[in-house]
């Protein structure tokens, strides 16, 4: 049988580029295995076109909106096609970036197939069998499909197949109410479509504060139906369409009926589809590769991060991983991968961003103080008649150290950034009280949490 052997394998084209990089920058050998689409899960079925598609949707939700502030204008049309090729045309002329880099990468063998581990540093890619003096695992994960009587039959959506649609569904359920359902029951309202969102726990995007659901929810059911405490059943192939059966926790059925279902109720990691248990790596009760805060599995000179290790499933989370994951293969001082200060955001409408640990978390290990200011509190907020959002913070009493912050409302993302950096440099909340900012701007909502906070035990 062929064999290979090289100082380094690479398994997963996303992030686990930047090792290839660094690797290649120091004349290693280098193997990338990734059965494609070539760039990861971001570039190709994840965050890079999810949010091509959303931003027209809020441009939409924007449009609507502005009748309050006496703004009246009339949508005329939705190039629902227009907007997914250009969607698909920029994945596609960003994979085609990647091929070529890695076309004229010297030093680097790229196995377009899929691999699995026969040994502890050994894989077989179709006919050859690669083996790695030291190897990074960044392989994603896909789609959970619950076990739901009918499922098999019907022809459901998920985050990956969404993106293959020509043309507009008159009606949707999407099943899941935690980031990708929310995201694209926004995106499927705006663009014209009766949405149904089930989601089987109490509340939407349930990791969130519960007082950031309850206005994420308050404002989605303003657009469409929304059932939480739901749990779905049954599914039903119907002429044209497909009946859903769900049964709220008080007992009540109902029966949805919809041209299109997406399933949007978890992810799972492909660390089954690599066999890692074969190179003796551990996995945790849900799949994921088990790590440590170096990144490190429990197999020597085996790292994994991005989706497969289930601890922070962001791109920029990844990246950072990846970074930190070839410091220490090559280092003999190590860092530590901080998870507490990796923001994230969900792109419903309103917008959501959040950083750290929840109230509820933190008040487990901490004497906390919390604040919290309102849009309405601010004159930009006034300016924008923006009635439901807010900022909240979490701080340690002892120190003074952020624990968490969380925003829904207008630019959470972009407002959600400045704690983050303080974080991130093991900062204070005095520091964002020192901190001038500009009146009147959304940045004051961050900039007033100082003087609001109340001790709590």
């Amino acid at each position: 049988m062929d064999e290979a052997t090289y100082d380094v394998v690479v398994i997963g084209s996303g992030s686990g580029n930047i090792i290839v990089s660094e690797a290649l920058s120091e004349g290693l050998s280098v193997a990338l295995i990734d059965r494609g689409p070539l760039g990861g899960t971001c570039l190709n079925l994840g965050c890079i076109p999810s949010k091509m598609l959303i931003f027209p949707a809020d441009r939409i939700a924007e449009i609507r909106e502005a009748r309050k502030l006496g703004v009246r204008a009339d949508i005329t049309e939705i190039d629902f096609q227009a907007i997914m090729h250009r969607m698909r045309r920029l994945v596609s002329h960003d994979r085609a970036s990647i091929r070529r880099g890695i076309g004229q990468a010297e030093g680097l063998d790229f196995y377009e197939a899929e691999g699995r581990f026969v040994d502890t540093y050994t894989l077989q890619v179709g006919d050859r069998r690669v083996t790695g003096k030291k190897i990074f695992i960044a392989a994603g994960a896909r789609p959970w499909i619950p076990p739901i009587e009918g499922v098999d039959d019907i022809d459901y959506l998920t985050n990956e197949s969404v993106l293959e649609l020509e043309a507009l569904p008159k009606s949707i359920v999407v099943v899941g109410g935690s980031y990708i359902g929310v995201e694209y029951a926004h995106f499927f309202e705006a663009m014209g479509a009766k949405v149904t969102l089930v989601e089987m726990l109490d509340r939407l995007v349930p990791t969130e504060e519960p007082e950031v659901s309850a206005v994420l929810q308050k404002r989605m059911s303003e657009r469409m139906a929304v059932h939480t405490n739901t749990r779905v059943e049954r599914f039903e192939v119907l002429e044209g369409g497909c009946r859903v059966e769900a049964q709220k926790a008080g007992g009540d059925k109902i029966v949805l009926e919809a041209e299109r279902v997406m399933l949007a109720v978890g992810r799972r990691s492909n660390a089954d589809i690599l066999q890692v248990e074969k190179a003796g790596i551990e996995t945790n009760d849900h799949g994921y590769i088990k790590v440590d805060d170096y990144l490190r599995t429990n197999v020597e000179n085996i790292w994994a991060f991005g989706d497969i290790i289930g601890r922070q499933m962001f791109r920029h989370a990844a990246n950072r991983e990846a970074v930190i994951a070839w410091h220490n293969a090559t280092n003999d001082h190590q860092v530590r991968m901080d998870f507490l200060s990796v923001p994230h955001a969900v792109f419903a409408f309103p917008q959501i961003a959040s950083v750290g640990l929840t109230e509820e978390q933190a008040r487990r290990e901490f004497k906390v103080a919390i604040g919290r200011v309102n849009y309405a509190d601010i004159a930009k907020g006034s300016a924008m008649m923006e009635e439901d959002g807010f900022a909240k913070i979490i701080v340690n009493q002892e120190n003074g150290h952020i624990l968490g912050l969380h925003v829904v409302g207008p630019f959470a993302p972009l407002l959600v950034q400045e704690v983050v950096t303080i974080m991130a440099n093991a900062g204070t909340i005095d520091w964002l009280a020192r901190a001038m900012h500009i009146h009147p701007a959304a940045s004051e909502l961050i900039g007033d949490l100082p003087y609001v906070l109340h001790a709590h035990g």
